[in-house]
């Protein structure tokens, strides 16, 4: 189950975003926010992260204005491993290298049609298990 949720600057895309996972026929849950009213980012962000956190979901997407305050956000979470994308590289990378559960994109910043290719590549790219991968994850989470 993938957890999504934006505030009022990702909220058109995570509609974008949404459709795009029921047309690939993949289970979410959305924790919010609900339209494009004026709302606090890190509360949709702490829903998100509590979701994998508490076994709920397995990955999660995220999406602000530029994508980086909700991933700061969700990185200070322990265990949450979110990673702001903006091409299809960094989000290939970020599953092989970091087995990031999160992905974060600014809806200001990035449009839907690159968006999805990004969320696809996040979603269908599995982490390497590579030895030295899971020693420099390890480290992170000291």
């Amino acid at each position: 189950m993938i957890a999504i949720a934006s505030d009022q600057g990702g909220y058109a895309l995570k509609q974008d975003i949404m459709k795009h996972l029921d047309e690939r026929g993949l289970a979410y849950k959305d924790y919010g926010c609900y339209s494009e009213a004026s709302v606090d980012y890190p509360i949709y962000a702490r829903k998100v992260t509590d979701a994998i956190t508490g076994g709920e979901c397995d990955r999660g997407i995220l999406i602000c204005g530029t994508g980086i305050g909700i991933s700061i956000t969700a990185n200070k979470v322990k265990g949450i491993r979110a990673a702001l994308c903006t091409d299809c590289f960094m989000a290939e990378a970020t599953r092989l290298h970091n087995d990031a559960n999160i992905l974060a994109l600014g809806g200001r910043v990035v449009g839907p049609g690159l968006a999805l290719k990004i969320v696809d590549t996040f979603l269908d790219t599995p982490f390497s298990n590579e030895e030295r991968h899971k020693r420099r994850i390890s480290m992170v989470e000291e």
